[in-house]
């Protein structure tokens, strides 16, 4: 039985495709069409998908939604009318779109579906989960796992912000709700746009800028704003708020709660943003933490699973899993909405058709690559088309080369096999490099990036070496667990440098792996492990034999603002278009100097800022 998940029509549209419960492709829809979070009906998605899979429309059985838009309609009418006559402003600007667009939603995608089949019978094949139910079967049942507690935390689904789950063999179900207005994804949104950056997005620099501050604010938040209970529920109060009736984040007793308005976007970071970060990381991390202790010791489960774009929030992952309540932790890789096409596929499938479910000792999420991949002959056809200049080697060759270039400091470009499927760059679509340079954090993030300075990079470490390294003794294949620096690895800091605050901090060596070791000592682990990815498990392995390193600095192969490269093409012009050195596609490599200089260009400005 083939099912193809759709999301859409929010952020981060996404298409997947399961065959028997097998998930054989999945991409989000920015990746095709170079806009960031594109939000539109993803008809390249599941183009792809379908050729992914050697089919068409008219051969899937079903076709599923990941939420349920009358749902949705229904709490924005119940919120407008709770806090009626306020926010007639917002009630009149978004009305038209959703009787529209959005009410009418059924229609839209069965328009957008009879494009690839005229025949496709949309009244019995199109089927509609609700959005934490898409999100929870997206964590559960790809998990490693025959049993589970699954949790969901986001900004808002139809009703829902936070969602308990049972999953048992091919049955989960949802026990346990907490309804907006009270959600913790929409609580750190506020503060992403107090702090200055752009909600949605914005987010993953919060949590990258809250080692640099102090949590000043935290008991701030606790006294003021969220009363929360000791098992972890939460009620959020709404006079802080203009997310439920107007057309921002927070209101003017918010602003003066904490000293003055919101940051201007792209303004100067202070000191009082790098302390609203802390302090918001770190009610975070006590919700979380709180909820998980709660939920472990009243059912006594023993794994657990994660989903909704809160559970992209490493840190406090890391967190959880070294609390211990769970004995063993699975998250969903692609958490946020585009992960919900997936689990409405597999919500079909397992839920609704009531089809068995297969577990095994390693999840089945393919290391998520899951997207387009090219062969040497058409990397090698392309990139002539466009003018490249390369040389072609056999697959020891390109992994001496790289691991050469790695050595002498060189930012690598590595495009390799199928394409990631969510926000994560895990060795598929990645730069690299040197984690023992003391400035490679700052070329990457200003020379290739071109994003800000404070942004941490993920190591990519193989499994066998990880506990060598960090303080780590499990699979973090997905870069969602953070971790300490092993002790024996740091380097410890003497007064001067202990006194520094906020960016001052960025120049300090805290390890033998500088740049991709935040100022707290921590690191977003990647582990790769030589079944699900063997070429870059081949890299790090001759890396380590170059240097006695077994960790490389991996970040995703895109500028600021542009969807991580999907193409040869993609990836070529993101290569000239910066201050990368070396680029691998495939056994193609290409170096900087040989390339024509009339096809360099500018990507510094090419982007939107995200």
């Amino acid at each position: 039985m083939r099912i193809l998940g759709i999301s859409a029509l929010y952020h981060d549209s996404a298409a997947a495709l399961i065959d028997d419960g097998e998930i054989l492709a999945a991409a989000q829809e920015e990746r095709f069409t170079r806009i960031k979070h594109d939000a539109r009906f993803p008809e390249n998605a599941i183009a792809y998908c379908l050729a992914a899979a050697g089919t068409n429309m008219s051969e899937i059985d079903l076709a599923a939604f990941y939420d349920k838009p009358f749902l949705k309609f229904e709490r924005l009418l119940e919120t407008y009318v709770s806090f009626a006559p306020k926010g007639f402003k917002s009630f009149r600007v978004a009305m038209p779109i959703w009787l529209r667009e959005k009410l009418f939603q059924k229609d839209l995608l069965r328009k957008e579906f009879k494009k690839f089949d005229a025949d496709f019978d949309w009244q019995n094949k199109l089927l509609f989960a609700e959005h934490h139910q898409s999100h929870a079967a997206s964590a559960f049942y790809p998990s490693p796992f025959e049993e589970a507690l699954v949790l969901t935390m986001d900004g808002v689904g139809e009703w829902a912000t936070t969602s308990v789950a049972i999953g048992a063999g091919n049955k989960l179900n949802v026990t346990k709700e907490l309804h907006f207005p009270h959600s913790l994804g929409l609580l750190y949104s506020a503060f992403t746009y107090y702090t200055g950056f752009k909600v949605n997005s914005g987010e993953y620099k919060v949590m990258g800028l809250a080692p640099y501050g102090e949590p000043k604010y935290a008991q701030t938040i606790l006294d003021n704003i969220i009363d929360l209970k000791a098992d972890g529920s939460f009620r959020l109060d709404q006079s802080y708020f203009d997310y439920c009736t107007g057309l921002k984040m927070t209101n003017d007793k918010f602003n003066n709660l904490f000293g003055g308005p919101p940051s201007k976007s792209e303004g100067w970071l202070t000191n009082k943003e790098m302390d609203l970060a802390a302090s918001i990381q770190a009610v975070t991390e006590e919700v979380v933490q709180r909820l998980t202790r709660s939920l472990a010791q009243e059912t006594g489960a023993k794994n657990l699973c994660l989903a909704g774009g809160v559970a992209l929030n490493c840190v406090a992952n890391g967190k959880v899993l070294r609390d211990g309540a769970f004995e063993n932790i699975w998250i969903q890789p692609a958490a946020g909405d585009a992960g919900g096409a997936l689990g409405a596929a597999l919500c079909a499938y397992h839920h609704f058709q009531d089809k068995p479910r297969r577990t095994n000792n390693t999840d089945s999420m393919k290391g998520s690559y899951l997207g387009p991949e090219f062969s040497d002959l058409e990397i090698q056809r392309r990139l002539t088309a466009i003018g490249a200049n390369f040389v072609t080697l056999d697959v020891d060759s390109i992994i001496d080369k790289t691991a050469q270039a790695l050595a002498d400091g060189k930012s690598i470009g590595w495009f390799q096999g199928r394409m990631e499927f969510g926000p994560r760059a895990l060795g598929g679509r990645s730069i690299l490099g040197d984690p023992r340079s003391p400035e490679m954090q700052k070329i990457l993030n200003l020379k290739i990036k071109y994003r800000e300075s404070f942004r941490p990079f993920a190591p990519s470490v193989r499994l066998e070496d990880v506990a060598e390294w960090f303080d780590l003794d499990t699979e973090s294949p997905y870069m969602l667990l953070v971790a300490e620096v092993a002790k024996k690895r740091q380097k410890e800091m003497n007064a001067e440098e202990q006194a520094l605050f906020g960016i001052k901090k960025l120049n300090v060596v805290r390890s033998e792996i500088p740049a991709v070791t935040h100022v707290d000592y921590s690191a977003r682990v990647q582990t790769v492990n030589s079944v699900t990815n063997p070429k870059y498990h081949a890299l790090l392995t001759k890396f380590k034999e170059l240097t006695g390193c077994p960790v490389v600095a991996n970040t995703s192969f895109n500028v600021r603002g542009e969807p991580i490269v999907c193409t040869p093409e993609d990836a070529f012009h993101c290569f000239m278009g910066c201050e990368m050195e070396v680029l691998i596609i495939g056994n193609l490599i290409l170096y900087k100097e040989d390339q024509d200089p009339t096809l360099i260009v500018n990507y510094k400005d090419a982007f939107k800022l995200d």
